[in-house]
């Protein structure tokens, strides 16, 4: 898979991206079936067969558990062959399987240097502000997005953005900031207007839910394949990112993104 750019930030990603939420957190997530973490091997040998495939990009977040330490000790020693993507504010309780979210100017900060420390690294590439659905909220009232933009002039980050349910939030997180992350799939195409805004602007596009959760559905015989035709041939999206633990399933889904690509 050709590396493609991620906006005007001069980072350039891979077409998929290798979500983590498995790696740390079983509680609280909406997929069609349980699962058990990953031991540190298996982690470490999908991490192996993921850079094998020609991924580049990391999605993690400190709502995922803890998914931030185990990747900061799995990444020891090869940090420079990642980009990593993480978040900030929103805050998962593992004992009650839920969650709550803190926007203000000091617990961003603190998320993003306790994102730092748990992954072992000096930057972070990519962060997200974690919306709570009222994007507007965290842009607008908490100034959370302004935060970020302050840790990225210190040099702690590369890249800005926002996870957002909104296509008024993805708009405007689009004009201040570099990036959106936003839901798209083929039972759900509502923030479309929000990438083809990005790609007029240039900025950078990563898609989450791609397979709608483990639950895409068609009328095609590869859903997985008509997916990845959809979003990967808008010249708006730079990554989509899938969460799986299965290295066959990891090796499935680049073959898809591939054929995609090369149709």
């Amino acid at each position: 898979m050709d590396l493609r750019d991620f906006g005007t930030t001069g980072l350039r990603v891979s077409p998929i991206a290798l979500g983590t939420v498995k790696f740390g957190r079983t509680a609280g997530l909406k997929l069609p079936k349980p699962f058990q973490l990953p031991s540190d091997a298996e982690a470490a040998s999908l991490l192996a067969l993921a850079a094998d495939l020609g991924i580049n990009l990391i999605d993690t977040a400190p709502a995922y558990g803890t998914s931030e330490e185990r990747l900061g000790a799995l990444l020891k020693g090869q940090r420079d062959k990642w980009l990593i993507c993480s978040k900030a504010g929103e805050e998962f309780d593992a004992a009650s399987g839920q969650s709550h979210y803190v926007f203000s100017r000091e617990h961003i900060t603190l998320s993003v240097e306790r994102s730092l420390k748990r992954l072992g690294t000096d930057r972070l590439d990519i962060v997200l502000i974690h919306s709570n659905g009222d994007d507007l909220d965290g842009i607008d009232r908490f100034g959370a997005l302004d935060t970020l933009e302050r840790l990225k002039a210190q040099g702690k980050i590369r890249a800005t953005g926002m996870s957002t349910k909104t296509i008024e939030g993805g708009l405007r997180a689009l004009a201040a900031s570099d990036c959106v992350m936003v839901t798209h799939n083929l039972a759900y195409q509502d923030e479309l207007p929000v990438i083809d805004a990005a790609a007029t602007s240039g900025k950078g596009v990563l898609i989450k839910k791609p397979l709608a959760s483990g639950h895409a559905v068609s009328q095609s015989d590869d859903p997985v394949a008509e997916s990845f035709r959809m979003i990967l041939g808008h010249r708006g999206v730079s990554s989509l990112v899938v969460g799986t633990i299965d290295p066959h399933h990891l090796a499935q889904n680049v073959e898809a993104a591939s054929r995609a690509l090369n149709a």
